[in-house]
């Protein structure tokens, strides 16, 4: 919690952050010109110092920003980007009083499994076991959680399985909990032709291919899944070079093959993933986020509402794509702020 002394200041920062938002929110499209934020844009330097903890399986790599007594807040990255994807988030978070945690995925930048023989698992449950982990290692009880892609299907699953540990939640895209009975249900073309990367790496060429181009693909992943997003090689470069993590390959092959059940998951996770399966609802405070121009697969709003049943509220964000909180910072970082208040 903040320091008594610093709780004027605190709330004065989130009025001032969610005041911008608040003009655009009426209609429920967030129109970013409308917004003034104290944060100018361009590539903002990379999150760091990276500290490391052991955590379950893992030694993590994470970014740490704010007041140690404020009350924290975890990002979640998604595939294939890293921690930077939060690079401006994080200040203005920080700047309003938060402890912000910003963890690389195991596969991801600096974290490493403790264990040679662990195995080099990408299934749903398992990020969701190591962001617990993480909070226990970091003597977190209960924190703020806050994702995009996986990092949005892991803080989802945290809500579902364990809700006192979820004070409130930001969802890039919504409901992401799947299984792999429903990524065996065959979708209308259109939408396969959108998936073509995870039928790619259904095949030892796509590992192969993927292993020997990882930057080539991921730039690839960043245009077609932000077409609106006019990123720089130093932007991308920030975020690259966590692709060379040793497991890195090992943990996107077995995520996306595990979702079409061409991979097995580890037994001990199997009771978690049997009640992920069931698509539980989420009954923690929530704000979920999406951009119109997301090129990559996602569901429509309308289709997870009744999945929160906890105060709830949607935003629509107008020229964003997929990697939300890098594309449009200040917006994500007002969510994360506003729904703190539920």
């Amino acid at each position: 919690m903040p320091r008594p002394d610093s709780t004027n200041d605190i709330d004065r920062d989130r009025r001032q952050l969610l005041g911008a938002a608040a003009l655009a929110l009426a209609s429920g499209k967030l129109d970013l010109s409308a917004i003034t934020h104290p944060i100018a844009r361009g590539v903002a330097p990379p999150l760091g110092p990276i500290k490391q903890i052991d955590a379950g399986v893992l030694s993590v790599g994470y970014a740490e920003a704010g007041r140690p007594d404020g009350r924290p807040i975890f990002l979640l990255h998604g595939w294939p980007y890293d921690i930077n994807s939060f690079a401006e988030v994080t200040p203005l978070l920080a700047s309003a009083g938060y402890r912000v945690i910003v963890p690389y995925l195991r596969g991801y930048g600096s974290t490493r499994f403790l264990a040679a023989d662990t195995p080099r698992n990408g299934e749903q449950a398992v990020t969701a076991v190591d962001l617990v982990a993480l909070m226990d290692a970091l003597k977190i009880d209960r924190a703020i959680l806050a994702g995009f892609d996986w990092g949005a299907r892991t803080v989802n699953c945290v809500a579902a399985l364990w809700p006192e540990r979820c004070k409130a939640m930001v969802s890039v895209s919504g409901y992401l909990i799947g299984s792999q009975a429903a990524g065996k249900t065959p979708l209308p073309p259109k939408a396969e032709l959108a998936w073509w990367y995870q039928f790619y790496f259904a095949t030892e060429r796509g590992r192969a291919g993927y292993d020997a181009n990882r930057r080539e693909f991921a730039r690839l992943i960043w245009h077609t899944a932000s077409p609106t997003w006019r990123f720089d090689d130093a932007t991308f470069e920030r975020s690259a070079a966590a692709f060379d993590n040793p497991d890195h390959v090992a943990i996107v092959i077995h995520n996306y093959r595990w979702r079409l059940g061409l991979a097995e998951g580890e037994a001990r996770l199997a009771p978690l993933e049997q009640r992920l399966a069931a698509a539980p609802v989420i009954t923690v405070p929530t704000i979920t986020l999406e951009g119109d121009a997301n090129g990559a697969p996602h569901p429509e709003p309308a289709s997870y509402r009744a999945k929160f049943s906890g105060k709830y509220a949607h935003r629509t964000l107008a020229g964003i794509g997929h990697n939300l909180p890098e594309e449009a910072p200040h917006a994500f970082a007002d969510a994360v702020i506003e729904v703190d208040g539920f």
